[in-house]
């Protein structure tokens, strides 16, 4: 029982250093992409780096994944075109039309998204009320982090609506991963599998949306690093650590790591673009982390499941 007691304990720590792996890489992914956008598009960005990410992980895992039933392959589809495809594409085309800042903040109420997708299809994940508290906490924080260097806040209400289907889709994108996590594969070949059909969905919008690779976009050793670790930090990496700590704590208690997004984006600002964290900033992080908190170390009434 003891030894059962720590085992699992070790597990549930894996779990959360995983995520907070993910967050952290995720939160510096925003230098890159703002480097990668002087000589690339949005769209070839996202396929070079899917792209790049699919095939470090077939030389991590050079093995097939054999799936035991075929209907478990739309889980794979549907995981593809949520967490790769349609959520990059739904937070690039927001960020056309509205501020960065206004997407930071939506995006990141995924978790409040997760947790009803949660209760409505894997009917085991019910958070009590210190959850929402935290939520409206870390909210708060968020709302101080992006908008303490902005006037004003600027409402452009097509932006902040796909921005809003974009935290749906990403919050989608975690419980079809917790459906696959109970399948019992290798998380890798699980991550593999869903890039897969990420870029296959991705090729209709290959044609629609300007992508046009040439050799002269690959002369500056620059684009190459960041390119690179786009692809084998951000992608493969994180995608299999996400995965993996979703597998062990489940999509909710996972998906508050979102939170801290905005936080790493304002520190990393400070220290690599130097960049002013002002008071408000300041502020706004230890709302934010206060709020990841709460919501956290709660308690979760769970349904018995089957044996």
């Amino acid at each position: 029982m003891g030894m059962t007691s720590i085992k699992d304990k070790n597990q549930t720590i894996s779990g959360h250093v995983a995520a907070f792996i993910t967050i952290l890489i995720w939160g510096t992914t925003f230098i890159s992409t703002k480097v990668l956008l002087k000589t690339f598009t949005p769209i070839e960005i996202l396929f070079i780096r899917f792209m790049i990410g699919y095939f470090a992980l077939w030389c991590v895992c050079p093995r097939t994944l054999k799936l035991k039933e075929k209907k478990q392959e739309w889980l794979f589809a549907a995981a593809g075109l949520c967490g790769v495809t349609l959520y990059y594409l739904f937070e690039n085309i927001a960020l056309t039309y509205t501020l960065a800042s206004n997407v930071g903040v939506i995006i990141s109420i995924a978790p409040f998204f997760t947790v009803i997708f949660s209760c409505l299809f894997l009917k085991g994940e019910r958070p009590e009320g210190r959850f929402f508290i935290g939520f409206l906490i870390a909210l708060a924080g968020i709302f101080l982090i992006s908008f303490g260097s902005e006037s004003t806040l600027q409402l452009n209400p097509l932006g902040d609506v796909l921005a809003v289907i974009a935290a749906m889709i990403w919050a989608a994108y975690s419980t079809i991963t917790k459906k696959i996590s109970g399948l019992g594969y290798n998380t890798i070949q699980t991550t593999r599998r869903t890039f897969f059909y990420g870029l296959i969905f991705m090729i209709p919008s290959l044609v629609l949306m300007d992508f046009k690779i040439e050799l002269a976009q690959f002369a500056s050793m620059k684009n190459i690093l960041n390119l690179l670790f786009l692809g084998f930090g951000a992608s493969a990496l994180c995608f299999v650590t996400w995965n993996f700590a979703v597998k062990i704590l489940g999509s909710v208690k996972t998906s508050v790591y979102i939170y801290m997004v905005p936080v790493i984006t304002a520190i990393t600002s400070a220290l690599i673009l130097h960049e002013k964290l002002t008071w408000t900033t300041a502020a706004g992080i230890v709302l934010t982390l206060l709020g990841l908190f709460l919501s956290e170390n709660r308690k979760m009434e769970k349904s018995p499941s089957p044996a």
